[in-house]
């Protein structure tokens, strides 16, 4: 499946990605982002598009070389932060399980 390059709204986002957060396994941060895009374990890959242009299109092409969907999410790395309730900015975010959340399989 070709990755899909989408923008989020905040509305979307909060519950699909807070709902992956709670009940599922998600990995934060630039480092483990690029981990799971290389071992395979990324189902989905959320990025802030407010964050540092090198670093958003650096994930984008390991995700499309690796045949990862990508999400841009339409804010910065502290709503993002907020969102999943992490008292720092998380820039981007890897879902490895989805847990109750249909993040996977929805269009955004």
């Amino acid at each position: 499946m070709a990755p899909i390059l989408k923008m989020m709204s905040l509305a979307d986002l909060n519950s699909d990605v807070r709902l992956s957060v709670d009940t599922g396994k998600v990995n934060f941060g630039h480092r483990e982002v690029l981990r799971a895009i290389n071992d395979g374990s990324a189902k989905v890959v959320v990025i802030a598009s407010k964050g540092r242009r090198s670093m958003i299109d650096d994930v984008n092409h390991l995700c499309k070389v690796a045949g990862i969907r990508t999400l841009v999410f339409d804010g910065g790395s502290i709503e993002l932060g907020t969102i999943c309730g992490k008292p720092y900015s998380v820039n981007s975010l890897a879902i490895i399980d989805a847990g109750n959340s249909n993040i996977l399989n929805e269009e955004y």
